[in-house]
C-alpha cells in the first residue's frame, strides 16, 4: 500500500510506520486519520507482520489534531456529522488495541492530543529525551478525555497523576514519564531506532502464536473482573500454544542452544 501521509517500510516481520507530515509536526488531518485507519484495520489479516513500530518524521511524534484542517471536511457540520468525524478518530485506539501485533511507539518531541492518544494506545512506549506529552484537548475548550486517553492513562500512571495531566493539560517530559511508568525507557533521540530494534528482536524470539496471544491476554487482563477470569484465559492460551509445531521447535532450540526457527504452525 502506498500512502500520502504515512511512510510504511516492511522489513521481514516488522512494519515500520512513520507519520509523515513533518512540516505540520505530523498533525492529524483527514488524510492521515484515514490512512491510519486503513493500516490498523488491515493488521489482523497481515500474518507476515508480527510487530509494528510507530514513529514520527521530523521534529515531533505527532502534534495532535490539525486545527487548520479540522481533521476532515465534516467538521463543524452539525452534531451527526461531528460525531461521525469523532468516531473516525477515536476508533483508532480500538483498532490498535485489537491488532494482534504488538505496537511499539517511539516518541520524540511533541506527542499532544491525538498524538498522545496514539502513544498510549501502543503496547510499549520508548521515549527520546526530547519527548513531551500532554492531553492538549482541554486547552482548547474540549474535555481532556478523548481517543481512549482517559482509559489508558490511569491504568499506566495511576489516578492521581492521570487526573493532574488531564485536568490541566500539563506536559509530562521524558524523565517524569519514565518515573511514572508511562514509558519503558528513555534514550537520546538518535538512539530511538536502535533501541526499538533491540526490543523488537527480543519480541521476535517468541513464537508467532505465543506473541499474539500474549498481547490479547494482557489487554483482556486489564479489564478482567477476577483472578479466575485471567487464569482461565491464560490456561486457554497455553493449551492452544501447546498444540503447535512451534512449541516443539522452541523446546528443541532451547535444548540445542540455538535460536528457534518458528513456522507459525
Amino acid at each position: 500500500m502506498v500512502y500520502d501521509t504515512l511512510k510504511l517500510v516492511v522489513e521481514g516481520p516488522v512494519a515500520w510506520l512513520t507519520l509523515d507530515r513533518p512540516g505540520a509536526l505530523n498533525a492529524m488531518n483527514g488524510a492521515l486519520v484515514g490512512e491510519l485507519r486503513d493500516f490498523f484495520s488491515g493488521l489482523p489479516e497481515r500474518r507476515d507482520v508480527r510487530v509494528v513500530v510507530l514513529r514520527g518524521a521530523g521534529r515531533a511524534f505527532c502534534a495532535g489534531l490539525d486545527l487548520k484542517e479540522g481533521g476532515g471536511e465534516e467538521a463543524g457540520s452539525g452534531v451527526p456529522a461531528g460525531l461521525r468525524l469523532q468516531r473516525r478518530i477515536s476508533e483508532l485506539a480500538l483498532l490498535m488495541r485489537r491488532a494482534p501485533q504488538p505496537i511499539v511507539a517511539c516518541v520524540h518531541g511533541a506527542a499532544s492530543g491525538g498524538g498522545f492518544a496514539l502513544a498510549l494506545a501502543s503496547d510499549v512506549r520508548l521515549a527520546g529525551e526530547s519527548a513531551r506529552m500532554n492531553a492538549a484537548f482541554i486547552r482548547i475548550g474540549l474535555s481532556a478525555c478523548d481517543v481512549g486517553v482517559s482509559y489508558f492513562l490511569p491504568r499506566l500512571v495511576g489516578a492521581s497523576v492521570a487526573s493532574e495531566l488531564l485536568l490541566t493539560g500539563r506536559f509530562i517530559d521524558a524523565e517524569r514519564a519514565l518515573q511514572t511508568g508511562l514509558v519503558s525507557k528513555v534514550v537520546p533521540d538518535t538512539e530511538l531506532e536502535a533501541e526499538a530494534r533491540r526490543l523488537v528482536d527480543e519480541m521476535l524470539g517468541a513464537s508467532p502464536l505465543g506473541l499474539r496471544l500474549t498481547k490479547e491476554c494482557l489487554a483482556m487482563s486489564l479489564d478482567a473482573g477476577s483472578l479466575e477470569q485471567v487464569i482461565a484465559m491464560e490456561d486457554r492460551n497455553q493449551i492452544l500454544c501447546a498444540q503447535t509445531q512451534d512449541l516443539r521447535e522452541g523446546i528443541r532450540a532451547f535444548l540445542e542452544k540455538r535460536p528457534p526457527r518458528y513456522s507459525d504452525g
